[in-house]
């Protein structure tokens, strides 16, 4: 792996695991072992390697909810399987997590990718469900936007319950209790 690439991959995994406060040049060049003047000759300091981390996870993320939502089956089962997909629920999630850090939120250039994956999420859970509806899967008067903000939020806050708890139950309860109510709505 090139530097700049142990660089962004070094920088990624700090900022899930510690936040960008929490995440120093120093202990970067140490998990990429750098030199101490590497990052600062691909990049022009640590917000710009963070930004090139952060649009990395999100693409990682756009990517891996891709597979799934543009995947075989119904609207709800595709729905179904974005939800019970495999995570590290006790982590939570990477781009997620930025949204806590508020040096991340301050900075509307590290804040942009955030922003940008999670809107892609709800306009892609928005279109399943308007397709859902088109087949009659889904009753008629749900609004596609307001499901998806539900889908995305119970993700989300799946992830912090469940930190909160130390236990993955408080996850996959709400995803659980969220499919209940769309199971419902197709009745």
């Amino acid at each position: 792996m090139s530097t700049p690439e142990r660089l962004i991959e070094s920088t990624r995994a700090l900022l899930w695991e510690r936040g960008y406060v929490g995440t120093s040049p120093k202990a970067i060049l140490e998990r990429a072992d750098a030199g101490q003047g590497s990052m600062y000759h691909h990049f022009k300091g640590k917000p710009d390697l963070a930004l090139a981390a952060i649009r990395r996870t999100a693409e990682e993320m756009r990517a891996t909810a891709a597979g799934v939502l543009d995947g075989p089956g119904t609207p709800y089962e595709r729905i179904e399987a974005y939800l019970r997909r495999e995570r590290d629920v006790l982590r939570g999630c990477p781009v997620g997590r930025l949204t806590m850090d508020p040096d991340v939120i301050a900075s509307a250039e590290l804040r942009a990718p955030v922003d940008e994956t999670l809107g892609w999420l709800r306009g892609r859970i928005a279109g399943i469900v308007e397709e859902g509806k088109a087949q009659g899967q889904f009753a008629p008067g749900l609004d596609g936007g307001e499901i998806a903000a539900a889908v995305v939020a119970t993700v989300q806050g799946g992830y912090v319950l469940a930190r909160a708890s130390g236990s993955p139950a408080a996850f996959d309860a709400g995803v659980r209790g969220l499919l209940s109510l769309l199971t419902a709505r197709t009745s």
